[in-house]
């Protein structure tokens, strides 16, 4: 499985709850930071945006929050490439503290042209660059859904 090491980031103490944990508002914002990052490192960043006016819009996320995360902590973020085409991309981060995996989060998100107001084709470099970065295999928590009823 190919998995990219692009971020890392402390926990800051105004991401903490009454609990001393970190909220499970601010699980997101690491994540959210390592997904620029990520953009970037795909040749789709903010220099992108600028130049194409192209921009990736998430359109829907799924987080698992697994351990407790409290101050001070270094939170360590992996990505995964899940897949993708001309126009999504389907990735998943995993958040490590020492080692111990704590939350994951993934996500589906829309090449978006800002200036047509549309989805629109990725250029065929960097679909390359995103296929040639997939994980061969999947982790088995990925793709799952909410739900009381077991199936």
């Amino acid at each position: 499985m190919t998995v990219l090491r692009l971020h890392s980031e402390p926990v800051q103490e105004g991401w903490l709850d009454l609990y001393g944990h970190l909220n499970e508002a601010y699980y997101l914002v690491p994540f959210s930071n390592t997904t620029w990052v990520m953009q970037d490192h795909f040749g789709i960043g903010s220099e992108y945006f600028d130049r194409s006016g192209c921009a990736i819009y998430t359109v829907e996320a799924h987080l698992r929050y697994l351990n407790d995360v409290r101050f001070p902590a270094t939170l360590e973020i992996e990505t995964l490439m899940l897949g993708s085409d001309a126009k999504k991309i389907w990735f998943a981060h995993q958040m490590l503290v020492d080692g111990t995996l704590c939350a994951t989060a993934e996500f589906m998100t829309l090449h978006y042209n800002t200036r047509e107001n549309r989805t629109m084709e990725m250029p065929e470099e960097i679909q390359a660059g995103l296929k040639a970065a997939e994980a061969m295999q999947l982790p088995d928590w990925v793709g799952r859904q909410i739900s009381l009823v077991r199936k």
